[in-house]
């Protein structure tokens, strides 16, 4: 009765129109429930691990090893997390990752942003071969270079302290491409006004360039911290002495130590998770950011 009383007044046109939007935003609306409901399945999938690791971390020691899924401790203990800071040299362990992945952020930022601007904005022979070149080292397995940084490093002097980890480290092909990618989006008349103005390319990319860039270096710092903080093969094997160990060396030596205590081992997992994880959170925004204006989907 509605629709006809709306085809009288409005016309069989007008009815028409009105009928299809309704259907459209009918649709729009389960899209957008569906949408919804996948999304918090995934976020579930995903964050399930980590809630997992809490919930052992906290439990007493054997419980996770009880029939039956517990998702929640039976006694909330901070048990494990005593038992792995007395084991082990967990404060010099968690002092070592940040010493090591702060510098080699640092460093692979700065090369990074350099490289991209040079790749992006300057005219020089041989400019895409090197860049093409640059890019096929993401095909090179990082254990297949893994002797010849020893040698490298051990030729320098540096084998068994903080440089002989940082300094490998010291730059990334992936990073470069997302500068020079980030760079290219930022419109030609900015940087030509620069240049009308007297600026030169250093002055360019100083004063005008890198304010535009904190989703880029965001999202540089971001990647290039998680991988240093999560790496683990290059410090076991540039590292020897156990005051020197990142928390990725530290969860192996404390699983070797003694008969497994997984619940010691989840504690000290916990600890070197949730740095990054808040880190995570607080740049949620720019990392979305700075691969949008990459052109990355």
């Amino acid at each position: 009765m509605l629709e006809i009383a709306e085809a009288d007044l409005l016309g069989p046109r007008q009815a028409a129109r009105l009928r299809r939007r309704r259907r459209n935003r009918s649709g729009d609306r389960r899209g957008i429930i569906l949408r919804t409901l996948i999304a918090v399945v995934v976020a579930a999938v995903v964050v399930f691990p980590l809630y997992w690791m809490l919930v052992v971390a906290f439990s007493p020691r054997g419980e996770v090893f009880e029939p039956g899924l517990r998702l929640w401790p039976s006694t909330f203990t901070l048990e494990n997390f005593v038992k792995v800071f007395d084991r082990v040299p967990v404060v010099d362990w968690f002092g070592n990752s940040v010493v090591i992945g702060v510098f080699v952020t640092a460093f692979t930022v700065v090369v990074n942003l350099l490289a991209g601007y040079a790749f992006a904005r300057l005219r020089f022979a041989g400019r895409n071969g090197i860049f093409l070149l640059a890019l096929s080292t993401m095909m090179i397995p990082v254990q297949a270079i893994m002797v010849a940084q020893f040698k490298l490093v051990t030729g320098l002097g540096i084998y068994g302290t903080y440089w002989g980890v940082i300094l490998p480290a010291a730059a990334a092909a992936f990073g470069i491409f997302l500068a020079r990618q980030f760079f290219i989006s930022i419109p030609d008349e900015i940087i030509e006004a620069a240049r009308i103005d007297g600026a030169g390319h250093l002055r360019i990319f100083m004063q005008v360039v890198l304010p535009l860039c904190k989703p880029l270096i965001a999202v540089l710092t971001l990647l290039t911290l998680m991988g240093s903080w999560n790496d683990f093969a290059w410090p076991l094997i540039a590292l020897k002495d156990n005051d020197l160990f990142t928390l990725p060396i530290g969860l192996l030596y404390l699983k070797n130590q003694t008969s497994p205590d997984y619940n010691a081992i989840m504690a000290l997992a916990l600890i070197s998770v949730l740095p990054m994880v808040l880190l995570f959170l607080f740049f949620q925004r720019y990392f979305v950011q700075g691969f949008a204006r990459s052109g990355i989907k």
